[in-house]
């Protein structure tokens, strides 16, 4: 039971290349966190959305924000008030979402989410949930929820 560093977070995050979109986390606390991610060029799915004119699909754009908003924030909050055992056991699941998209995201944009914790209980997590540009300006916002499952039943896996 303690405070994770940024790093500590990210390392904990199960996600891995090509299907992680957290590059860095920049504040997180109680309350909010605030994550960055830069899509790459070579994204594989640029390459068939849309060929010769990509854009990022709101799919993609969805995990970015439950990637930060949901993901890391409940590793850093469960670590918080769990053992270390029990937080590497533990894996967060996507629930519910309701976003609007407001603009679109291109190859080689940064965009920054900030989460705010609306609920936190038993491992479920919901938060109100903005995705940035790097300008500031907005592409997604909504409330997106979560829950902390153990990824060993039973311990055997």
């Amino acid at each position: 039971m303690r405070k994770l560093s940024h790093e500590e977070i990210l390392a904990k995050v199960p996600q891995q290349r090509p299907f992680r979109f957290i590059d860095r986390i920049i504040s997180v606390d109680e309350q909010r966190i605030v994550g960055e991610y830069t899509y790459r060029q070579d994204e594989s799915f640029y390459e068939g959305h849309f060929p010769g004119d990509p854009v990022t699909p709101g799919v993609i754009l969805l995990e970015t924000i439950c990637q930060i908003g949901l993901v890391a924030f409940g590793i850093y909050l469960l670590a918080l008030e769990a053992s270390e055992e029990e937080v590497a056991s533990n894996v967060t699941l996507f629930s519910d979402a309701q976003v609007e998209f407001e603009q679109m995201v291109r190859p080689g944009d940064t965009v920054r989410v900030e989460s705010e914790r609306l609920v936190w209980r038993r491992k479920k997590l919901k938060t109100q949930a903005t995705l940035y540009l790097a300008d500031g300006s907005v592409v997604a916002r909504g409330t997106i929820a979560g829950m902390g499952v153990n990824r060993r039943p039973g311990g055997d896996r």
